[in-house]
């Protein structure tokens, strides 16, 4: 076997998970990159009332054209000036109500440093004063607008024009300074919200959770400390060595206890051992290497010394509601004990455990297969303590020879020609830390990991033999060394072992060892397979659930004997509610004005868009080659006819003709055809109103592209139409979606919720609220990309369906959002503010004439770990950013926390109950439990608001860590799912709340402009979920090294900003 120095790195990829599916959308085109321009001064006061501007829901609303100029998310300009109407008065400066509990603490890791400053105070409630006018707020044009934060989050160019230096006067009060007015508390001091009583608003039911009781040991645990020399990083081999010292000491050193071990350093017992600290010798004997003569023998010396006591009556204290502060440790053991069996059993990934006997194998082409598991994490409830079980599924690499492997990778027979650089490249990605057994010597099936591939093919490859440097052939060496003879000379070796001295194998020689997950992305056609393997009905899935415990015999289990934990084989019966649709409101022309959806959805038979857009003028360019012209003539008359019946002021005659291109070009295409039809429309004043774009089913990086060139470097909102969708026999529920996407891009509003109009909502039509929604979006492990970040928020007051959204990209594997407030050193200004959160307020302020007393923000991509870490960063950002606009401006705060990570899933008491379930055998939308299934303490509740079409519906959990509005569990749910109705891009209620959706699509979108040829998907599924349908987003990765700096992401036009253009 020959070596050759070479240095290799392997990389590693992240999954995703699929879920109940939504349907009723069309191709995900992802939402908003907005950055208003930013300015200071007072946020006060001022602006036209919406009486006077609207004049009823009767007319256009299509870019401030007849009809309500709330589209505009700048405000035209005589939108800048106060002219009476309805009118916000702050009040006296409020008064504080006591702040965090506790003093002053460390903030975050990478969190603000700063001097001692006065803890975050809880704002106090001003009485919103309708009718009275404030002094308006000065306001510049938008030509002398300087932005002090755009996307790419650089500082502006300095300027010293009078209006600056008088917004800075205005921001940067004496004594007032944002940088340190607020300093937040220490998550040892700081408490979430109690829960305010439990929500009794809707039908009453009872549902069954995929929670089991479990019953509160009543033992002594206790903790100590491993260590094994020589270190090793492996858990298995750790846990061999642990294992062997078990079954080797149990019964004469350590007092015939069974512990529970970790795989790393802590090692748990039901009482003391008898001792405080010893040494044992342990000897393990390799499997691998054939007969047992021949076996490696490798010896490890153990220490293990006692730690700690784990202390389980705080944790039942915890459960009963009597301390806050839940003790993780304790629930740290009981996990541990109940992973002992299971990983001795099963292939661990995460918190879920897998098995090719689990349930049939599916194949997923190109050498994968899809594996059948279950996950398993034990969890503080109501009804105490609750192991939550669920199924899941992931992708591993089939266990064939190489060969094969590679035959099947590349669909094509790889003995008939040699390999181009292409495959060796695709062979490479796919193998690279993939670990192999040879199949050539034997008995001795040794195993290897393959680092690379050699870059020359094997009959022409020779290494050195000896010290001499006596070179002899691969082909040779095995001939004569194995009497092996080399068939597939042709093809490239396997590089394995150390990457700095390797050695070449054959492929022929080796087969892939079982049981290796495939943690890389997966192709649209390996998704696709993925999901209809794991897509499983609501009464299938229970069954395999109430399978899966049957099987794990909890019952059974020696370590959950030895520690006194009892599961119950049953699930949990939860009661739960069933909350009302919402009624939805349209044109007044309509000839069915009102809506009631009916099981989650509805649709636009003989109704009209509350207000329509205007698109007098616009163009086709078709990428997909197999659509000829006259065809897509016919499906643009189709797309206007049907935006037209829908409300919309659509012209049904292009600027100018459609034109084929070629996707290879379509930058070329996209700047030629731009200028082509500007050339015609500026003589005339008219700007382009909308691009629609025909492509073709397998795009590639073409719609990447096309976003980014469209909206950062033409300013255009476009409308992308898949080839098959053109080619639909029926296509008028397709048409129907995609007017609503087209007339929100173009200004307009599909629907509005009644109880809006009519200022019904409690805690937001009282007084001028903004909603915020905010996601972080991750690359997979492994990759070294920037994640993109995307804030978007309400522009509309009361009726709040329009969300303008701001994407930035920040350092990699950062969870808490950075530029949501900063401040820089402008050599004329000094201190300058910024950030997302004061632009969009300001934006909100220009569309609405009002200042937020209110704000709720939404915030996904958050775990239970992060919720201190998060929160203390993030409100005080929120706060910051409300200083710098006005001295004692502090609007109420409710920040709410959005999940579908997570693995409870809901199910019909009596899945023959038509009356329980949909179509699909789902629980019905609206359903929401926040009892013996949630916190013990806080405020949190499931929400199921979607109707599921596929597999089993996945609630959305929604946890309050912050609440100065004070609401009501009634209030806080029935608004949540009253928003889920104004989702804009289809007629069916969405799984999660529209700003926390809005922004994940934002976020999605903004990976587009650093990297077009995304795909949003991963390789688990029925795991830990990435909502909205499949989760989780990879791409490639560019950027080298997880330190290098941050690429800013190209600025969008200013006609782009100002639309809902990522609907």
């Amino acid at each position: 076997m020959g070596r050759k120095k070479r240095t290799d790195h392997s990389g590693r990829g992240e999954s995703s998970d699929s879920q109940g599916t939504e349907g009723g959308h069309a191709r995900g085109q992802h939402p908003p990159t907005q950055h208003p321009q930013q300015q200071g001064g007072h946020l006060g006061g001022g602006g036209r009332g919406w009486g006077q501007q609207r004049g009823g829901y009767g007319g256009h609303d299509g870019r401030g054209r007849r009809g309500s100029p709330q589209q505009y998310y700048h405000g035209p300009p005589e939108y800048q000036q106060g002219r009476g109407g309805q009118q916000y008065q702050g009040g006296p400066p409020p008064q504080h109500r006591g702040g965090i509990r506790g003093g002053h603490g460390t903030p975050p890791a990478g969190g603000l440093s700063r001097p001692p400053a006065p803890e975050l105070h809880q704002a106090t409630q001003a009485p919103y004063q309708a009718g009275v006018t404030t002094q308006p707020l000065s306001y510049q044009r938008p030509a002398e607008i300087h932005a002090e934060a755009g996307s790419s989050s650089q500082p502006p160019e300095a300027t010293s024009s009078h209006a600056t230096q008088q917004i800075q006067q205005q921001v940067i009060q004496p004594g007032a300074s944002p940088s340190d007015t607020m300093q937040p508390a220490s998550s040892k001091s700081m408490r979430f919200p109690p829960r305010p009583g439990k929500g009794s608003y809707g039908t009453k039911c009872v549902v069954k959770a995929n929670h089991f009781f479990a019953e509160l040991p009543d033992k002594d645990f206790h903790q100590y400390d491993v260590s094994i020399t020589p270190e090793i990083t492996s858990r298995g081999v750790n846990r061999a060595v642990i294992e062997q010292l078990v079954k080797l000491y149990r019964e004469s050193h350590l007092g015939q206890r069974l512990p529970a071990y970790d795989g790393r350093k802590s090692l748990y017992t039901a009482g003391p051992l008898p001792f405080v600290s010893k040494e044992f010798k342990i000897i393990l004997v390799d499997e691998e290497d054939g007969p047992t003569s021949a076996r490696r023998q490798r010896e490890f010396k153990v220490v293990i010394k006692f730690a700690a006591r784990a202390d389980l009556h705080h944790l039942g204290m915890f459960l009963q509601g009597r301390i806050a502060d839940v003790p993780q440790e304790a629930l740290q053991v009981l996990d541990i004990v109940l992973r002992e069996l299971p990983t001795s059993r099963f292939c661990s990934v995460g918190r879920s455990f897998y098995s090719p006997h689990l349930g049939r194998k599916e194949p997923l082409g190109e050498g994968l297969e899809c594996w059948r598991g279950f996950y398993q994490s034990i969890r503080p409830t109501q009804m105490g303590l609750s192991l939550n079980i669920d199924m899941s599924s992931t992708a591993f690499i089939e266990p064939l020879p190489v060969i094969d492997f590679v035959t099947q990778l590349l669909n094509k027979d790889v003995s008939a020609r040699p390999l181009s650089d292409a495959d060796r490249v695709k062979i490479k990605k796919a193998l690279r830390g993939v670990k192999v057994e040879v199949t050539h010597r034997g008995s001795m099936r040794r195993k290897y990991r393959i680092s690379g591939l050699t870059s020359r093919v094997t009959q022409e490859l020779i290494f050195p033999v000896d010290e001499r440097g006596t070179m002899k052939s691969v082909v040779e060496y095995f001939r004569e060394t194995y009497e092996y003879v080399i068939q597939y000379t042709q093809l490239p070796c396997l590089q394995v072992g150390n990457p700095q001295r390797p050695n070449y194998l054959p492929m022929e020689v080796c087969k892939i060892v079982e049981g290796q997950r495939y943690s890389k992305r997966l192709n649209d056609k390996q998704i696709t397979a993925l999901l209809s393997v794991t897509c499983q009905h609501p009464k299938e899935r229970e069954r395999d659930i109430l399978q899966t415990v049957h099987h794990n015999a909890y019952s059974e289990d020696p370590y959950a004997k030895e520690f006194g934990i009892n599961i119950s084989p049953k699930l949990a019966q939860v009661e739960a509610r069933i909350l009302p649709a919402p009624r939805l409101r349209y044109h007044d022309s309509s000839r069915d004005r009102d809506c009631l959806p009916q099981v989650g959805q509805w649709n636009m038979m003989n109704r009209r868009m509350v207000n329509g857009g205007i698109v007098n003028s616009w163009i086709c360019i078709n990428f997909a080659r197999n659509v000829q012209d006259n065809v897509a003539r016919s499906f643009c008359h189709d797309l206007a006819q049907m935006c037209i019946t829908s409300g919309m002021d659509f012209n049904p005659v292009p600027v100018l003709p459609i034109l084929s291109g070629r996707p290879d070009q379509v930058e070329r295409v996209l700047t030629a055809r731009y200028h082509d039809v500007m050339t015609k429309l500026q003589p005339h004043g008219k700007d382009l109103d909308i691009l629609i774009v025909i492509l073709p089913d397998n795009n590639g990086p073409l719609y990447g592209d096309l976003k980014r060139i469209c909206e950062t470097d033409l300013g255009i909102v476009s409308q992308c139409c898949l080839q098959k969708n053109v080619y639909k026999a029926n296509n008028q529920q397709y048409l129907a979606n995609v007017a609503l996407k087209i007339n929100v891009k173009v200004g307009g509003r599909n629907t509005v919720l009644v109880d809006a109009l009519t200022r019904r909502i409690p805690l937001v039509s009282d007084r001028p609220t903004i909603i915020f929604g905010a996601d972080v979006t991750h690359p997979q492990p492994g990759e070294d990309s920037s994640p993109s970040i995307a804030v978007v928020a309400s522009q509309d007051w009361p009726e709040v369906t329009k969300y303008a959204g701001l994407v930035c990209a920040q350092a990699h594997r950062q969870e808490l959002i950075q530029d949501l407030f900063k401040t820089w050193q402008d050599p004329v200004r000094g201190t300058v503010t910024g950030g997302m959160i004061k632009e969009l307020l300001i934006s909100f302020r220009r569309a609405t004439g009002h200042k937020p007393q209110r704000i709720i923000f939404y915030r996904d991509g958050v775990s239970e770990g992060q919720f201190y870490q998060v929160l203390l960063f993030e409100l005080d950002a929120i706060r910051k950013a409300c200083a710098s606009l006005e001295p004692n401006y502090q609007p109420l705060v409710t920040f709410v926390v959005v999940q579908k990570r997570h693995h409870t899933r809901l199910f019909a008491d009596d899945h023959n109950d038509r009356r329980a379930v949909n179509k699909s055998g789902n629980i019905l939308p609206g359903t929401v439990v926040d009892s013996k299934i949630c916190h013990p303490t806080e405020f949190d509740f499931y929400l199921c608001s979607h109707a599921g079409v596929k597999g089993t519906s996945r609630p959305a959990h929604y946890h309050v860590l912050w609440d100065e509005n004070k609401f009501t569990a009634d209030a806080l749910q029935s608004l949540t799912n009253n928003l889920c109705y104004t989702y804009a891009r289809c007629t069916r209620s969405v799984s999660i709340v529209p700003p926390a959706y809005y922004a994940h699509l934002a976020a999605f979108r903004a990976r587009f402009y650093m990297e077009p040829d995304t795909s949003d998907s991963g390789s688990m599924t029925g795991g830990a979920a990435g909502g909205r349908g499949v989760g989780g987003s990879a791409r490639s990765a560019r950027v080298a090294g997880a330190n290098a700096a941050v690429r800013p992401l190209p600025q969008l036009r200013e006609n782009v900003k100002r639309v809902m253009f990522y609907c």
